[in-house]
């Protein structure tokens, strides 16, 4: 597999030490009800409430750290999957908030449970993003054989069944209310993208390939049909009959969820799950279409081109406009992250040495600007003149992306991580993906 030739940043070696520095720092998260939101310290903000994502995502890495053998890395994912379990679902309707509501919320939306504009922190509405999360760490969770991850994983794929999921459009809905009574007037590609991912995990967890399928439905959607469109820029955001909205938050552009214009870090995560998609279908036996290598490859560079350096200054701006000009010129960790991985997957499947260049090359600059040396993890966003800051992202809330970037490299290709570590991991039960199944 392709991995840096020399010691140092992106060399396995390494990878492996900073993979051990991510799960110390991320240990410390741990909240009563669930994973808290990491200050730039590694201390958990105790005035936020804990969301239900980064809890999800970080039981996630905790279930990637037990099959890498972490000491104590399956109690911190067993305490995430009863968090997940417990008070971060809706006991009453179903499905999961967006994080863990007041007793205050709860009783005052008790008799009126509709209203899909109650979107502000402390609401109680659900969405595809935070459901993808949900599904990849209860996937991640029964690969590693973790108590009570089948249960989660099936009430979690039955919810994404019946509440998200729309097969007319091949794709996922954004959100609902808390009663599922109304959904919103808007769909967006970045749920959709993690939905993919969470898929594929899906996939790997039950052995029902349908989730494989769905995701390639996702990207067909997206990628092939939008992206390919838009000349390899993807609009993010789309009305309910998925209408393209390109002038969506203009307004509001360093929106942390949903900003204006082209996100280039969406455009390499997109390359490299086509490549783990790609791998999904060939264990599925099904056909792996030209298009998802294709369009991979387009997507990389394209992103690359446009993207590294807009403004002159190294690193990845955070968004471009229709016309390539910079929007938001932060520089967010999570990009450089999986840029590292879309460069190191395009590798691994094709062999050619560009890759493993630019693979180098943005481990490095990872290495010299994001790590935190002194304090733990990665600085989650930089100034553009390289300085830590937090104007769209303040603290270092998870590790998710940097994590896995660690992870990949040493790991190998398959549809998700786990199963990558799972194949030749004792913990993980022979019966891990042929009992119970999604209902795609």
């Amino acid at each position: 597999m392709m991995t840096s030739r020399r010691p140092g940043p992106g060399h396995p070696d390494w990878l492996r030490t900073e993979e051990r520095r991510l799960y110390s720092f991320a240990a410390g998260a741990v909240a009563a009800d669930g994973f808290g939101w990491l200050d730039a310290r590694g201390r958990v903000e105790p005035d936020r409430p804990t969301a239900t994502w980064i809890t999800a995502r970080m039981t996630h890495v905790f279930s990637l750290a037990s099959l890498r053998g972490e000491e104590d890395a399956g109690r911190l994912a067993d305490h995430g999957v009863s968090a997940l379990a417990g008070p971060l679902r809706d006991s009453v309707w179903g499905g999961w908030f967006e994080e863990a509501p007041t007793e205050q919320a709860l009783w005052e939306r008790s008799h009126a449970v509709g209203g899909i504009e109650d979107r502000a922190p402390g609401g109680l509405r659900k969405s595809a993003y935070t459901h993808a999360f949900v599904v990849l760490a209860a996937s991640s969770a029964v690969l590693a054989g973790r108590p009570g991850a089948r249960d989660l994983l099936d009430e979690a794929l039955r919810v994404v069944d019946t509440r998200f999921w729309e097969e007319s459009a091949g794709a996922v809905r954004e959100s609902w209310d808390r009663g599922w009574t109304e959904t919103e007037d808007y769909r967006g590609a970045n749920s959709n993208m993690h939905c993919v991912e969470a898929f594929l995990a899906a996939a790997d967890a039950t052995g029902d390939h349908g989730w494989t399928r769905r995701a390639l439905a996702i990207a067909e959607r997206l990628v092939h049909g939008v992206a390919a469109e838009y000349a390899w820029r993807l609009p993010e955001h789309f009305t309910a009959d998925w209408r393209a909205l390109p002038d969506h938050n203009r307004d509001r552009p360093d929106d942390p969820f949903r900003p204006f214009g082209s996100t280039t870090g969406h455009l390499l995560e997109w390359a490299r799950l086509l490549v783990h998609l790609e791998a999904s279908l060939r264990q599925a036996g099904d056909p792996v279409p030209p298009w998802l290598h294709e369009d991979a490859v387009r997507l990389f560079d394209h992103a690359v081109r446009r993207g590294w350096s807009a403004d002159g200054e190294d690193g990845f701006v955070y968004t471009l406009d229709w016309a390539d000009t910079p929007v938001v010129r932060e520089r967010m960790h999570w990009v450089v992250a999986e840029a590292t991985m879309a460069a190191w997957a395009l590798g691994a499947r094709t062999g050619d040495d560009a890759y493993a260049r630019h693979y180098d090359r943005w481990w490095v600059y990872a290495d010299r600007h994001h790590l935190d040396r002194e304090h733990g993890s990665w600085h989650h966003e930089l100034d553009p003149a390289g300085r830590p800051s937090g104007a769209v992202w303040p603290g270092k809330p998870d590790v998710y992306h940097a994590y896995q970037a660690a992870l990949l490299p040493q790991v190998g290709l398959a549809g998700s991580l786990a199963a990558a570590l799972g194949n030749g991991s004792e913990a993980v039960p022979d019966e891990r993906v042929t009992t119970g199944g999604g209902t795609a």
